[in-house]
């Protein structure tokens, strides 16, 4: 008849701090006798944790004896000294598959990889337990660094950006040669009142704080940079973005310059809409227009601008009037506007090569 063990929720939670202490040191017989321990917990009997850990009953009676004996003390971990336990190549291999694949397919309920989450898929998959510290270079060796996610759309149309790349932009820049025109790329950004967050050094231990109005309202810039001069047109208004507004920026941008216009532009409604495509047709000896992929904001150079914008313009600033605000980001645009060079770094290798210009969906 095997014996019923409860532990208590505060053993419980001792044990678990102890296991994570013994996870980053690398100690693999205190994670083997602490996980034990907390397997009853879960409610298994002495057999069922002898099964678990591969290990004989009177094995588990000896854990289970040495710490109702001296409780904590039994379970003290020792850090290791070296990286004793190797992968072999063919096992970094198999670990490069398990950590490209995610922790979702390798049987974790999260998408997160953790260094402690590698720990313990080492340890469950080869048998290993390395010193978290060392894991860290481990995983740089691999070829692997800590990074934040980033969204991809799930509309991406991959056909049609690689058509973009492969013949469409090609068609644009022989176009340009032909008429010796402008190609101008295009967008819009509203910048808001109540401000943004980004990075900054600051002392250890204090956060940052930004005041904030939490007013939602925004000024807004239609803007378009040419993609060999680094020239930058820009327009600001306090009202909304519509189909009129945009066609007085563009004629504003016709009224600057002689040269034929070739305008990038997404699917926004006020872009596309009929008033705005009569608009174009009225105007096609003095203007061509090429619409972007869907959800491609990472092939218009003008976006990165924007994110330049904002840092100097809205990035932990406090403004408590909108004419701060205004203010604000017209500096910016006057700035830019004067820094052509900076500009045309954004073009990447839009202008180097016709072809391979643009990275494809990842």
């Amino acid at each position: 008849m095997d014996t019923s063990i409860h532990l208590t929720s505060a053993t419980t939670k001792s044990l678990t701090v102890r296991l994570g202490q013994a996870y980053a040191a690398g100690d693999l017989r205190q994670v083997r006798r602490i996980s034990a321990l907390l397997g009853f917990a879960n409610g298994q009997t002495v057999p069922q944790v002898a099964e678990t850990f591969s290990v004989c009953r009177q094995t588990v009676y000896n854990w289970l004896k040495a710490f109702m004996l001296h409780g904590m003390d039994s379970l003290v971990c020792h850090w290791s000294r070296g990286r004793k336990p190797r992968l072999t190549k063919t096992q970094k291999r198999q670990l490069v598959e398990l950590v490209q694949g995610g922790p979702l397919e390798a049987g974790y309920p999260t998408a997160c990889w953790t260094s402690l989450l590698i720990q313990q898929l080492i340890l469950r998959e080869f048998g290993v337990l390395y010193n978290r510290h060392y894991l860290c270079t481990l995983l740089h060796n691999l070829g692997f660094s800590f990074q934040k996610a980033k969204f991809v759309s799930d509309h991406l149309d991959e056909a049609a950006r690689r058509k973009w790349r492969e013949e469409t932009w090609p068609a644009i820049l022989r176009l340009a040669r032909e008429k010796e025109a402008m190609i101008l790329f295009g967008d819009e950004v509203s910048f808001a009142q109540w401000g943004s967050l980004g990075y900054t050094w600051a002392p250890v231990g204090e956060q940052p704080v930004v005041k904030t109005t939490g007013k939602r309202k925004g000024y807004k810039v239609f803007g378009a940079i040419d993609c060999f001069s680094g020239r930058f047109f820009y327009q600001g208004l306090t009202e909304r973005f519509n189909s009129e507004r945009y066609q007085d920026f563009v004629r504003q941008i016709v009224s600057q310059t002689t040269k034929h216009l070739i305008l990038i532009q997404d699917g926004a409604k006020y872009h596309t809409s009929k008033a705005t495509r009569a608009f174009f047709e009225t105007h096609r000896e003095r203007l061509s227009v090429f619409q972007l992929p869907s959800y491609s904001p990472d092939y218009n150079p003008i976006e990165f601008l924007w994110k330049k914008m904002k840092q100097r313009t809205t990035h932990n600033q406090y403004f408590p009037q909108f004419e701060a605000l205004a203010s604000s980001v017209e500096n910016a645009l006057a700035y830019f506007a004067g820094q052509v060079e900076e500009i045309k770094s954004l073009m990447g290798l839009y202008v180097e090569s016709p072809v391979a210009v643009l990275p494809a969906a990842t």
